[in-house]
Formats: structure tokens, C-alpha cells, sequence
């Protein structure tokens, strides 16, 4: 009887390792699956909003005579008003990079944004932004797992409206950022921001385990699905508007 009860007990044992592990699985593939559909809307919303970005009056000319000198272009589509208070949710973007040669644009890399204290309220539940970086100082910096704006990088308002191509040439910050609520332009410092990676939707979108160093400076991997953002950026920016790189997308 004790053997028998043991083989029982084991067998028992067993079975349930092994409905755990299904379980598991089950439960992880709807996450991966929604994660990896998170990322292709996010990477169509970033492109809407560079689009809309570019065509904005208010922003013209300044913002693409920064963009035509940027080593790379972080977009956040949307920044919920939680983020505009120490320890806020935040928000969700994308990062580009150029090629040390210019000739082409790798990403997207997958990015959050919070702790964002502006010292008042700006008067809207949620606004977008886009991060310009002039150096690769300021390259560098986003490629950290977390950054804050202003304290790993300079950073500073894009100049708009008359003159801003003058003031262009003497900008002498690494990133430089232009924001908008309700589709107006803000004209709001996000300096103190902390961006940090989010490495599962990384994992999600190119279906293996990814840095952003990886992603964007030794492009071991693209997701054809980037395409249409990719030409936005570098049809204002200049470079190739392929998708650089070995393809590589979680099913």
C-alpha cells in the first residue's frame, strides 16, 4: 500500500505540474497577443501624431528644420494628465534613431514617460509630444533603461512661429521637445520627465528579447509593420525610408 499511495502521489503530483504549466501558457498568450496588438497601434498612432506634428502651422517651420538635424525622434502619441504630477501614470511612445552615415532610420523602440511636474496644471486630460535628439549625447541617454529629461541630457522648448529658423542654429541642447493639448501647441517644458523602456512590448513586437541599443544602434532586428512610420520620420528628416535590417515579428 505505501508504494502504491507514493506511485499515486506522484502521478498526482505530476498531473498537476502539468495542468499549471498549461494554465500558465494559457494565460500568458492572451497577454502576448494583446501586447503585441498595443505595440502596432501605438506605432501607427506615433506616426499620426509626427504627421499631424509636421503639418501644425503653429510648429512650422521650426520643428522640421530641428527634425532635419535630429539623430533621433521620440513621439508620444499621448501623455494622460496623471502624468503631469509627480509619480503619474504617464504614458506610452516610440524611439527612433539615424544611422551614424544618416542614410537611414532604425526602430521603433518601445518607451514610457512619467513623474512629470510642470508646477501648474496645464488644463487638459491628456497631451502628445515630440522628443528631438541634436547629439549623441542625448542618443545615448534615451537608450538607458531609465532616463530623466534634464538631468542625463539638456533639454529645452522648440523654438515656433516667426523666426524659430534662426533660433534653430543656436540651439546648443541635446534634446528638444514641442508638446501639444487638444491639438493646440503647449509650449510646456517636460524637463524633469523620466522615460523609461518597456522591454515586454519590445519583446512583443519584435518576438524576441531586445535592448534598445539592440533595436536602434546594432539594428539586430525591424518589424516590417514600422514601415509607413519609418518614411514619415525620414521623409522629413531625410535618410532611406526602408525598413533597415533583418525582419523580425512575434506572430
Amino acid at each position: 500500500m505505501p508504494h502504491i499511495d507514493r506511485r499515486r502521489r506522484t502521478r498526482i503530483v505530476s498531473s498537476t505540474m502539468a495542468a499549471l504549466v498549461l494554465l500558465l501558457a494559457a494565460a500568458a498568450a492572451p497577454v502576448w497577443a494583446d501586447d503585441a496588438q498595443d505595440t502596432r497601434q501605438l506605432v501607427d498612432k506615433a506616426r499620426l501624431t509626427f504627421e499631424s506634428f509636421q503639418s501644425d502651422p503653429q510648429m512650422e517651420p521650426g520643428l522640421r528644420e530641428i527634425v532635419r538635424k535630429a539623430k533621433g525622434v521620440m513621439i508620444y502619441p499621448q501623455i494622460l494628465r496623471g502624468a503631469f504630477l509627480v509619480g503619474g501614470a504617464g504614458g506610452s511612445g516610440v524611439f527612433l534613431v539615424r544611422a551614424k552615415d544618416g542614410d537611414d532610420w532604425s526602430g521603433p523602440a518601445f518607451y514610457t514617460i512619467g513623474q512629470v511636474s510642470f508646477g501648474l496644471q496645464i488644463g487638459a486630460d491628456a497631451s502628445e509630444a515630440v522628443v528631438v535628439a541634436l547629439t549623441d549625447r542625448g542618443v545615448s541617454a534615451l537608450l538607458n533603461p531609465s532616463a530623466k529629461l534634464g538631468g542625463n541630457a539638456s533639454i529645452a522648448v522648440g523654438p515656433v512661429g516667426a523666426g524659430a529658423e534662426a533660433a534653430t542654429a543656436n540651439l546648443s541642447v541635446d534634446l528638444v521637445s514641442y508638446t501639444r493639448n487638444k491639438g493646440l501647441y503647449a509650449g510646456v517644458s517636460i524637463e524633469g520627465a523620466v522615460v523609461a523602456t518597456r522591454d515586454h512590448w519590445n519583446r512583443a513586437y519584435y518576438g524576441k528579447t531586445v535592448t534598445p541599443a539592440e533595436i536602434l544602434v546594432e539594428r539586430k532586428v525591424s518589424n516590417p509593420q514600422a514601415a509607413e512610420l519609418i518614411a514619415a520620420v525620414a521623409g522629413v528628416a531625410g535618410g532611406s525610408k526602408s525598413v533597415p535590417g533583418r525582419s523580425v515579428r512575434a506572430e
